[in-house]
């Protein structure tokens, strides 16, 4: 730890401080003496006049520049720790900077492609956008083709790096000194933020991000994903096709367009449902600016660096209870909370779906413009607290992305049907997923695990008769991954133990069949 990390630190406390957005005086009352006192002390630093927290911790974040402006989109995904009005104002975080010159874009591009850089972006142009990571170029080649170039800021990775160090820093001494923030694992935290803004440095995920949506996206959904140009991208450039259209964040635009706002309203939730539940790939980042109002009726989107993913455990617990609260099962819906393993077994099913019904209940009978699924999956976390149901960070930023798929939507459509759009995409993955067909590919993927087993059978023999040796000589020894590894082999077996019934009632009745026939 370095005297620099140690004042990076500092500054960043003191401009925390400036802002009220440490311990903030309207969180006084339920923190204990030593917090209190802390917070009077950093609010002789404070502006007055700043507004909400949530907002004076956005502001603050902006001050201190990229990495904290990352930070701060990132913590806005933790729904499940923050409180709403925090939340809603990390929301509005601004990520935009002052562009950074031709020189030092043709420099980044000599860099990335040696002597050919000038033919391959002979025709950029000035920045039309610029944000904390990058900024992006329009192209436009000899033949009249357009491009929109991405390229990161010179020296940001340096910068995050130290600035991710401080993070770590603060994180320590948080562990150290409040040990009721410890639940909330800051050092992990800021681990993996550093993770995914290493990520977000290299351009060519955010390329390869962009490629898997356009496939799976295609024609029929109505969203449009730029082609990506791979002989033009690279770690630090990442070239695309230019979308022409109109930015949904430009409303005086879209007021003045033929543009058919209740279609794209849909297009928005249709395509955001059909990525997330039949593949479960979704574009996490979905607010007005990202997304375009194409010529033809399509939505473009841009901005792909933060991909959300969901296995198909998650991806059937938001189906089913999205169709249970649209059949107002609330039974099945507890259920499906205790399958997954979100809530603890201690827990009774019944007093579970008393609170989910207490859920759900008022939305049925309004309008569909007073209905928010957002509102509704939000509701959902807070009432499920109770039972001390814990959540998958995946299923917390698909709850963030609903949010702004939900609001984009509205804006375009004040009376936009969110419920009845999902329906549909709802109600075909259930019945692809949990009928016959669902059933099918069930017990072909059980067939294939039992190959792999039996192929790897062999091998754990002669691994067991190995530990068996070994445990009669030394002793049997437990260290805590041995215990973690046992629990999830304990796991695995009740979920073989399943798919295996499943292939042997399948087995049963095609055998009836054969003799029936």
């Amino acid at each position: 730890m370095g005297l620099a990390t140690v004042f990076r630190l500092a500054k960043a406390g003191l401009v925390l401080a400036r802002h009220d957005a440490i311990l903030p005086r309207e969180y006084q009352a339920i923190l204990p003496l030593p917090a209190r006192l802390m917070g009077k002390l950093a609010r002789l630093f404070s502006q007055k006049g700043q507004g909400g927290p949530g907002k004076r911790l956005a502001r603050a974040l902006e001050q201190l520049g990229p990495s904290y402006v990352k930070f701060g989109q990132f913590l806005a995904s933790r729904g499940d720790i923050l409180t709403p009005e925090i939340a809603d104002g990390l929301a509005g975080l601004l990520d935009k900077m002052p562009p950074f010159s031709m020189d030092e874009a043709r420099a980044a591009l000599a860099e990335a492609f040696g002597e050919n850089s000038e033919a391959l972006f002979d025709g950029l142009q000035e920045p039309v956008a610029a944000a904390s990571v990058a900024q992006v170029h329009p192209l436009v080649l000899k033949d009249g083709t357009r491009l929109a170039v991405k390229i990161l800021r010179p020296g940001i990775e340096e910068r995050i790096q130290k600035d991710i160090a401080a993070m770590a820093l603060g994180a320590r001494l948080i562990e150290r000194f409040l040990p009721a923030a410890r639940r909330l694992e800051p050092s992990q935290f800021v681990s993996t933020l550093s993770r995914s803004l290493m990520l977000e440095m290299d351009l060519r995920m955010e390329a390869a991000g962009a490629s898997e949506l356009a496939e799976i996206l295609d024609s029929q959904s109505g969203v449009s994903i730029p082609e990506v140009d791979w002989s033009r991208t690279r770690l630090r450039v990442f070239t695309m096709e230019w979308l022409d259209g109109v930015a949904l964040s430009d409303q005086a635009a879209l007021q003045h367009s033929d543009i058919d706002k209740v279609m794209l309203g849909k297009t928005i939730t249709g395509g955001f449902l059909q990525s997330a539940l039949d593949h479960g790939v979704f574009h996490a980042d979905m607010h007005e600016g990202n997304l375009f109002a194409l010529a033809d009726g399509r939505l473009g989107m841009v901005d792909f660096g933060i991909i959300g993913r969901i296995g198909p455990a998650q991806r059937r617990y938001l189906a089913e209870i999205l169709y249970g609260f649209l059949r107002r099962d609330y039974r099945r819906v507890a259920e499906v909370h205790f399958e997954a393993g979100y809530v603890p077994d201690d827990y009774g099913v019944d007093d579970f779906a008393q609170a989910l019904r207490a859920v759900g209940e008022p939305i049925f009978g309004k309008t569909a413009k007073d209905v928010s699924m957002s509102h509704l999956l939000l509701q959902l976390f807070d009432v499920t607290a109770q039972f001390d149901m814990h959540l998958r960070p995946e299923l917390v930023l698909l709850q963030k992305t609903m949010v702004q798929v939900e609001g984009v939507a509205r804006m375009l459509d004040p009376d936009h049907d969110l419920w009845g759009t999902a329906a549909p995409v709802v109600e075909n993955w259930i019945r692809r997923e949990l009928g016959p067909e669902g059933m099918v590919n069930d017990a072909y993927d059980t067939l294939r695990e039992l190959h792999r087993v039996l192929v790897d059978l062999p091998a754990a023999i002669e691994s067991g008769t190995q530990i068996i040796t070994d445990a009669r000589k030394n002793g049997l020894k437990l260290s805590q991954n041995s215990i973690a590894q046992l629990a999830e082999t304990q796991a695995y077996r009740n979920r073989w133990s399943r798919r295996a019934l499943m292939v042997l009632a399948l087995a049963t009745m095609g055998i009836a069949l054969h003799l029936w026939l």
